[in-house]
């Protein structure tokens, strides 16, 4: 065992291509999988197979652990969790902040370092500077092991909450899923009648990027909570006109599911006072749910 050695746990599709990237920049990796066949995939590569939980951790100062949910990584290490002490866990599943408080916690007792990670990123992207994981937990242990987890790609630590990863990995792919939500119903709109998905993008390409600086102007609202500053579009004015929008998916006989909370949302940041706001103001709305 040395300092750059490193074992994962877990070799999903993500999960190998992070033991591929350690193996690239020619660290000592050691590899489990609950099914063996996936490991073979490695062998070529230089990766050292294990053949128990217990053999993976015993093999390295720093564990990856890349299953499927908390839940699966807690099966895999509870019944072994003493030989944790001593060592470094960073967990890379994707999981909730309280999830990864809890782990972090859970760690602790069994005297080892944690650190929870988020990776933006999709396998093909581990090993590129254009990859990114974001980390928490405490900036010792993350420096320590800093080098080693920048096989990975760019690596961005988020201070010392061992929760921050995972907050900013579900914001983050919010945003993206809000993005997806509002481009399906888009092309189902159109492909209603009988116009392929491509023969809107020209369109919807340069408009999506000419609409992306209006989510700084609403970060700063946001973050001034003055609401009712530079407003073109009053909140009123766009909550009466969204039905169109509910309308127009009915007639053209696709399913609004995607927009209709977003409706409801406007509805009741204008009952709460925010008609003449900006759209940015439906995050009070949103936080007095919390």
């Amino acid at each position: 065992m040395t300092e750059t050695s490193v074992s994962v746990l877990g070799l999903g599709v993500m999960g190998s291509a992070l033991a591929s990237a350690f193996l690239r920049a020619g660290h000592s990796t050691t590899v489990w999988n609950r099914t063996q066949g996936k490991a073979l995939e490695l062998d070529g590569q230089g990766g050292q197979r294990a053949g128990s939980v217990a053999e993976a951790i015993d093999a390295s100062p720093l564990v990856v652990l890349c299953v499927v949910h908390y839940d699966a990584g807690y099966q895999a290490l509870r019944a072994v969790a003493d030989q944790l002490a001593g060592r470094t866990l960073v967990n890379l599943c994707n999981g909730s902040p309280r999830q990864a408080r809890e782990m972090a916690a859970w760690a602790g007792e069994h005297g080892a370092d944690y650190l929870d990670g988020g990776i933006m990123a999709i396998p093909p992207m581990i090993g590129q500077p254009d990859a990114l994981t974001l980390y928490s937990g405490t900036p010792e242990v993350f420096q320590r092991h800093r080098d080693t987890l920048g096989a990975l790609g760019g690596a961005r630590h988020l201070g010392p909450d061992p929760g921050m990863a995972a907050l900013h990995d579900i914001a983050l792919l919010s945003a993206m899923y809000g993005m997806f939500g509002g481009f399906l119903h888009a092309v189902s709109l159109v492909g209603s009648e009988g116009i392929k998905a491509g023969e809107l993008m020209p369109l919807l390409e340069p408009w999506i990027q000419a609409m992306l600086p209006a989510l700084g102007k609403a970060a700063e609202q946001i973050d001034s909570g003055d609401y009712g500053r530079d407003v073109v579009s009053p909140l009123a004015m766009q909550a009466a006109a969204f039905g169109n929008f509910i309308d127009s998916a009915r007639d053209q006989g696709i399913r609004p599911d995607l927009l209709l909370g977003l409706r409801g949302l406007m509805d009741e940041a204008v009952a709460a006072g925010h008609g003449e706001h900006d759209i940015s103001s439906l995050v009070e709305v949103i936080k007095a749910r919390k």
